[in-house]
Parts: structure tokens; C-alpha cells; sequence
């Protein structure tokens, strides 16, 4: 407010720099005022919701009891390791079936057009199916049905496979983002040199287009990191079933919020490891700058 008087006199003065400095200096301090305002009363409401009817939420669900137990956390710890062992089977598999899939929709000429078609049509569909569904058509249809090659197989299968398909059409799009994006003239440039299509794709086009795509690709990533908590509702004794197992027998909600710890130690360093990556491509991009 002081800054802003300030400002105006010397505009009023002629001094039209300083009252330009003293300007921009209200504006942060304004800034500061407001983050810091929402901080404190962010910090207020939580120490409020967490006291509020003598601590009713705190005992629920951040019960020191059982955040402070090691046996609760070794219990539900070993649930998540299911968790972790579907994200990296469907993660690895991910990442290589929607290349394929981006790579066939772009193969080109009208004899290739039915399996463009096949392609598009499994992008749609499963990008337009909420992925708990595909788990649960997936994770117990298949198993009821029992059909060879797929049939007979266990919760952790049936898991990684219906996150594969539901992530394999959604990372294809990422892909296929960063093919179309490479100018035409590389693609031309290649097969002038006498590369065939497949050549140019996997020499010229498609490593280009990766180094395009890498932070849309770990976002996905993260997202799938945190999906994997859907196969609850095949029964396997995952992280968030192994929590409702600890709630019921302690009489608490405490197991989920050990659960979402978990996932918070998983996701938030991939986050941050996200944000990096982020930052370095702009200043790439931006010269240094």
C-alpha cells in the first residue's frame, strides 16, 4: 500500500522509472500478502478440522495408534508390493505396445487402411471405457469365460493386462503426437537417401518424436503409478484391500491414509523428477535462458 502512494507521487513527480520500480515492488509484496494470507489459513483450517469435536477426524483417520505401528505398516506394505509389481509389468509393456499402435496408425497407403482402422477403432475404444470397468470385464469375465492362452491366469495377470489396454490407447495418442510433429522433410529427406519406410521411422522419425513426448509419456506414467490401486475390486490383496482388512479388524480409517502415504512416496518423487525434466526442456528451448 506504502509502495503504491509512493509510486504515484513520483509518476505525478515526472519520475516515471523509480514510480515504475516502486510499483512492480507493490505488486509482489501484494503477492506476498495473498500467498502468505491463504497459507495461514489453509494451515488454520487443518488444525481446526483435525481439533474439531475433540479430535474426531485425527482419531479416524490419523490415528497415531496405528501410523505409529510398525506391524500396520509391514502389513499393508506387503500389499503394495502388488501394486508396485502390476506398475512395472504394464509400464514396461505400455510403452511398447502403444508404439506400435501409434506406428500402425500412421502407416501409410490404402492397403494399409483395415489395420489403421483396427488401430483407431481400439484407441477409441478404450480411451472412451472408464479403466475400472476394463478391470472388471477383464478381471472377471476372462477368468469366467476361461479361454485358452488368457484363461486360468491370476488377479496380478488379469491387472496388468487391463491397464495395458486402457494406457496402451491413451500413450499411443502421446506417441502419435510426437510422430506428427516431426517436420515432413525429415521423412522426405530419409527416403531420398533410399531408407524404406520402417527404416525411416525407426531411425529418423520415431527417435526424435520420443525425445518429444518424454514428459507426456512420464505423466502417464505417474497417472498409471496411481490406477493401480483399482484392481481392488478383483480381491487380490493389493494395497487398498489389505488397508480395509487393518480398518475392519481396528475399528479405524487410519489404513487408508497409510495406503495414500504410500502412493504419495511413490508419486511424489516422480513428480518432482517431472518438474525437472520440465525445466530442463525450457531452458533448452529458451537458449540457456
Amino acid at each position: 500500500m506504502v509502495s503504491s502512494l509512493r509510486a504515484g507521487r513520483l509518476a505525478k513527480q515526472g519520475k516515471v522509472e523509480e514510480a515504475r520500480l516502486k510499483g512492480e515492488r507493490a505488486r509482489e509484496w501484494a503477492w506476498y500478502s495473498v500467498g502468505i494470507g491463504l497459507m495461514v489459513y489453509a494451515v488454520a483450517f487443518l488444525v481446526y478440522l483435525l481439533q474439531v469435536k475433540h479430535g474426531a477426524v485425527r482419531k479416524v483417520n490419523f490415528n497415531w495408534d496405528y501410523l505409529g505401528s510398525a506391524e500396520v505398516w509391514r502389513v499393508i506394505g506387503r500389499g503394495f508390493k502388488l501394486n508396485l509389481k502390476v506398475f512395472g509389468y504394464s509400464a514396461i509393456v505400455v510403452l511398447l505396445w502403444a508404439l506400435i499402435v501409434a506406428i500402425v496408425r500412421m502407416l501409410p497407403g490404402r492397403q494399409c487402411a483395415p489395420i489403421r482402422f483396427l488401430a483407431t477403432a481400439y484407441c477409441d475404444i478404450f480411451r472412451a471405457v472408464p479403466a475400472l470397468l476394463v478391470i472388471g470385464i477383464v478381471g472377471f469375465g476372462i477368468p469366467k469365460a476361461n479361454p485358452p492362452i488368457i484363461g486360468g491366469r491370476s488377479d496380478e495377470f488379469y491387472a496388468s493386462l487391463s491397464l495395458v489396454l486402457v494406457y496402451g490407447a491413451y500413450v499411443s495418442e502421446v506417441y502419435r503426437a510426437g510422430i506428427t510433429s516431426i517436420h515432413w522433410s525429415q521423412t522426405a529427406a530419409a527416403r531420398s537417401l533410399g531408407l524404406t519406410y520402417g527404416q525411416t521411422m525407426r531411425h529418423v522419425v520415431v527417435p526424435q518424436a520420443i525425445r518429444r513426448v518424454v514428459l507426456p509419456l512420464m505423466n502417464d506414467m505417474v497417472a498409471l503409478q496411481k490406477d493401480t490401486s483399482l484392481i481392488y475390486i478383483l480381491g487380490g490383496l493389493d494395497v487398498i484391500n489389505t488397508a480395509r482388512f487393518v480398518n475392519n479388524s481396528q475399528s479405524t480409517f487410519t489404513g487408508y491414509t497409510i495406503a495414500a502415504i504410500l502412493f504419495a512416496l511413490i508419486s511424489l518423487p516422480l513428480t518432482r523428477l517431472l518438474d525437472y525434466f520440465t525445466k530442463r526442456q525450457h531452458r533448452r528451448t529458451s537458449g540457456g535462458s
